[in-house]
């Protein structure tokens, strides 16, 4: 009959009952009826000391919106710094749930730097999960030290050419605090160590040494803990150095 619609395919329905199921499924889980390991229920807590999975970046990321929640799974992670005060130092550079950090769990740093509590949380986790798993992998040791260029710094992006008249810069992470630029790590074994612009080894094409291996897996794993990621192979402005950051735009290069 003219103007009567057709009835609706089995395929919508069978994908509307999926999707009734799938939001009812989500909606018992937050309310507690369904019990399943906090490592697989977005709703819990991050634990520093789980191996990341799927959901890890969803919790980190909602922990890292909450400054007492931050604060306190620092604290947890075994990581030691003394926490700043909230000030603003010029226009558009401000500390924020700022912490003094002196030390990961099992590295010191050549010296404290000023970060985020988001961005040492990102770091937190990339010690423990990252950089030592790698270490003990492709180097047969652990790393005791990583020496950088710092974090809190008011200043503008630097893009490695010169900036066009008139036109204004854009602040840098490091502004606010949310960004580390790390330049090396000293090995367990005997204080040998590695250095970003001498043991990075350019482009996946390349076999690269334990070295340039162990550097390459501390930049990968970096990506999926941190919202952006620089290192030798962006640009020359980061040849000696991985830049990382949070609280910004997604990349990995």
């Amino acid at each position: 009959m003219a103007g009567m619609s057709s009835p609706p395919s089995p395929t919508h329905i069978a994908s509307v009952v999926l999707l009734v199921a799938l939001l009812f499924g989500a909606w018992a889980l937050k309310a507690g009826w369904i019990a399943i390991p906090e490592r697989y229920n977005p709703w819990a807590e991050l634990d520093t000391a789980e191996a990341p999975n799927l959901l890890t970046s969803v919790k980190l990321s909602r922990a890292q919106r909450d400054p007492a929640r931050c604060l306190a799974l620092l604290e947890a992670s075994g990581m030691q710094f003394e926490p700043m005060p909230d000030r603003t130092t010029a226009e558009g550079c401000a500390l924020r749930n700022t912490v003094r950090l002196a030390r990961a769990r099992e590295l010191t740093l050549g010296t404290p730097v000023l970060l985020s509590c988001r961005a040492a949380l990102a770091f937190a986790l990339w010690e423990r999960h990252v950089i030592q798993p790698a270490a003990a992998e492709l180097l047969g040791t652990r790393i005791v030290r990583v020496d950088h260029l710092g974090g809190y710094a008011c200043r503008n992006v630097v893009v490695g050419r010169q900036q066009q008249e008139g036109v204004p810069g854009r602040r840098s992470q490091h502004a606010t605090a949310d960004a580390l630029d790390v330049t090396a790590y000293t090995r367990a074994d005997r204080g040998r160590v590695l250095v970003i612009r001498r043991d990075w080894m350019p482009g996946a094409s390349h076999a690269p040494t334990p070295e340039g291996a162990f550097l390459s897996e501390a930049h990968k794993g970096a990506c999926e803990l941190f919202d952006a990621v620089l290192g030798p192979d962006y640009n020359d402005v980061h040849a000696d150095h991985f830049h990382l950051e949070v609280g910004a735009g997604r990349a990995c290069r």
